[in-house]
């Protein structure tokens, strides 16, 4: 299979630029949104624990709201928002979890979402984004026609920009999949997740750290489209250029906010083969009859690949979505 990709978010939310997420905000964000999200399982399997010769505990967000970890973020900013931007509404530019996302926490919360996408997105991701109340603007599948689409949106409306990574309380809400996870297991000795914009390993890594700093926290990422880990292993900053891999959840490059976060609190991120992503995504469909999409099966395949670190530890993966086109799949 091959994606080729544009960095699909550059308009950056200037309000939480540099504004760095702490414990508490973790558990804040946690106590705002509990009552909207799913508190996903986790879940063990004894054969795959056999194969990889340690305890695997599995934070399953493919059965969150709109199959993904997006939900969490999106549904923290959306109640953060102060009452006036709340009555001007929200707009993103997406075609993929966070289209969905911030369309069904803003309806649940009765604010209007504005979302731009491509005219040639995929039907599935249309319906799933108009189902859910938002309005849809579509344009051209380029990076300008995006981000010009969604400036006109704001300056018309003056809805408030939510951004998929880029954003202090998305990274919150982001990382209260870490806190459920350790509420139910608190002898974990490593957390996997994986990384593309950084959302997510960015508030993972907060609120382990935060809790436990012996607790190792590792970003996941395909080898090709490795940019955390060229970025995390020389210091500066380094966006992909067109990658191309069947994890089509991880294109998208680090911001300087999420990287700040992951050099301070990530402790090393790995890489996997395309191979090795799409046989864990293959193992845990047919070991543990669950869903989960390419982007998932990489904190399984990091371990795969490298058996020597994770012998006989206690790890956590975050599973961060189950959203599959069953259409093209991979294997």
């Amino acid at each position: 299979m091959r994606i080729r990709c544009e960095v699909n978010y550059i308009i950056f939310d200037k309000k939480s630029e540099m504004n760095i997420p702490e414990l508490t905000d973790i558990q804040s964000a946690h106590s705002r949104i509990k009552s909207f999200i799913h508190n996903t399982p986790v879940l063990k399997s004894q054969q795959l624990n056999e194969l990889f010769n340690c305890e695997l505990f599995f934070k399953c967000e493919n059965f969150q709201k709109v199959g993904a970890f997006k939900f969490r973020g999106a549904t923290n900013a959306v109640l953060s928002l102060s009452p006036r931007e709340k009555q001007r509404g929200v707009v993103t530019h997406s075609s993929g979890n966070h289209a969905a996302a911030l369309a069904l926490a803003a309806k649940m919360n009765g604010l209007r979402a504005n979302i731009v996408m491509p005219g040639n997105a995929p039907v599935v991701k249309k319906n799933a984004v108009a189902g859910y109340g938002a309005e849809i603007t579509f344009c051209e599948p380029t990076l300008q026609a995006r981000e010009d689409a969604t400036r006109q949106i704001m300056e018309k409306t003056g809805a408030t920009l939510i951004h998929p990574y880029d954003n202090f309380n998305v990274i919150c809400g982001q990382g209260t999949a870490a806190l459920e996870l350790l509420q139910e297991k608190d002898d974990i000795e490593i957390v996997i997740t994986p990384v593309g914009g950084g959302g997510l390993l960015s508030g993972t890594s907060t609120f382990v750290k935060g809790i436990n700093k012996k607790i190792q926290v590792i970003g996941a990422e395909p080898l090709n489209a490795n940019d955390a880990f060229i970025s995390f292993t020389s210091g500066i900053l380094t966006p992909s250029v067109n990658p191309v891999t069947c994890a089509d959840g991880l294109l998208t490059s680090l911001s300087e906010l999420t990287f700040s976060i992951i050099r301070k609190n990530v402790d090393r991120i790995l890489t996997a083969k395309e191979d090795s992503i799409i046989e864990c995504m293959l193992l845990v469909w047919e070991r543990m009859k669950i869903i989960i999409e390419p982007s998932s099966a990489t904190v399984l395949a990091v371990v795969k690949e490298n058996p020597g670190l994770f012998e006989r530890k206690k790890i956590g993966l975050i599973i961060s979505g189950g959203n599959v086109d069953f259409r093209s799949l991979p294997f």
